[in-house]
């Protein structure tokens, strides 16, 4: 089923956002003061409690149903020699998801989440968006619906993230096409290429922001334009969470470039999500501080799968515990500065 008829209805679904439970947030960040420990003293970990609180409109908020979401996408602009893998790496690494042989399957075990695979037609390649525009409105839309539906409107907390041979290379494109630069400004090693292939990223980056031009101004086009199904799905199911009240944690470089075109329609569009933590892809610092989010985590990874974001789930899990756990000084007997 396709949720959104045409990018019109995309569009007014992403300026129609609410800013979530002002007043849980705020009673959250009331609790942590009178807690057994000085002001500020958790650092993050309150900040967390209280974004929490915002998008799950509790002061107290659950973490009884994460959800890890790994969307799969593949991409002709491979033929370009932008990949260390070929393009069938796609769809083994979905097969070995499915199997539990992949990293993201032990950290979802760890951290105590449900893993979903959403393999996207990758059978089909999306076209070679040096010279033509990767997805169709039609393909676009249906892949942004499939995002969107993929969304349990019951969740706790949703993990975002992607296998797609290329598509760091698309993350990329619609970096560029978004926040401006060259490919050169945005492209990295990806799966490991060499200089070589370095630079052929970073001149097929600026192939497609010349041949889409003017057109890139748009969020929704630079998307459908220059990214692929699995960046598409992820802005559906970024989306899907925002109208649910499910905070999000995306992971690597993919992944926040899938999203940020949200941000780019609505000033707090990504007010519900924070970034898990910051990859050795070269541009996700640089986006992350475009879009001035702040990740909770810097391991030096760059392997996508949602891996980073299933890592952060333990620490948003202690900032429960120590939120709906810890005493205050008056039922503790501790006496306040």
């Amino acid at each position: 089923m396709t949720r959104f008829a045409s990018l019109a209805d995309l569009r007014a679904a992403c300026l129609e956002l609410t800013d979530g439970d002002g007043s849980a947030a705020a009673a959250a960040l009331a609790r942590q003061d009178t807690l057994t420990k000085p002001p500020g003293s958790l650092g993050r970990l309150e900040e967390i409690a209280a974004w929490l609180a915002r998008w799950q409109g509790r002061v107290i908020p659950r973490l009884d149903k994460v959800e890890v979401a790994v969307f799969a996408g593949s991409h002709g602009v491979t033929a370009r020699g932008i990949s260390a893998f070929p393009a069938e790496v796609t769809a083994q690494m979905v097969a070995n998801f499915t199997t539990g042989g992949a990293a993201i399957n032990q950290l979802s075990r760890a951290a105590g989440a449900t893993l979903k695979v959403v393999p996207l037609e990758i059978e089909r390649m999306t076209a070679d968006f040096t010279i033509a525009p990767a997805m169709s409105e039609a393909e676009f839309l249906t892949a942004v619906s499939a995002g969107y539906e993929s969304v349990s409107r019951d969740g706790d907390l949703l993990c975002l993230g992607e296998m797609g041979i290329g598509n760091t290379t698309a993350a990329a494109a619609v970096a560029a096409a978004l926040f401006g630069g060259t490919g050169a400004d945005w492209v990295g090693r990806g799966t490991g290429v060499d200089d070589a292939g370095l630079a052929r990223k970073a001149a097929v980056v600026d192939e497609a922001l010349m041949h889409h031009g003017a057109a890139l101004a748009d969020p929704l086009v630079a998307l459908a334009s220059v990214g692929g199904r699995e960046l598409a799905a992820i802005f559906g199911a970024t989306l899907a969470a925002r109208k649910h009240g499910i905070p999000v944690l995306l992971d690597g470089f993919v992944c926040t470039a899938a999203a940020a075109p949200l941000a780019k329609l609505h000033a707090a569009g990504l007010a519900h999500a924070m970034a898990a933590h910051a990859s050795a892809e070269a541009g996700h610092a640089r986006l992350l501080n475009r879009l001035e989010m702040k990740p909770l985590l810097d391991l030096g990874m760059r392997l996508g799968e949602a891996s980073g974001a299933a890592l952060a789930i333990n620490i948003v899990r202690s900032a429960v515990a120590c939120h709906a756990g810890m005493a205050s000084f008056a039922e503790a007997g501790v006496s306040e500065k």
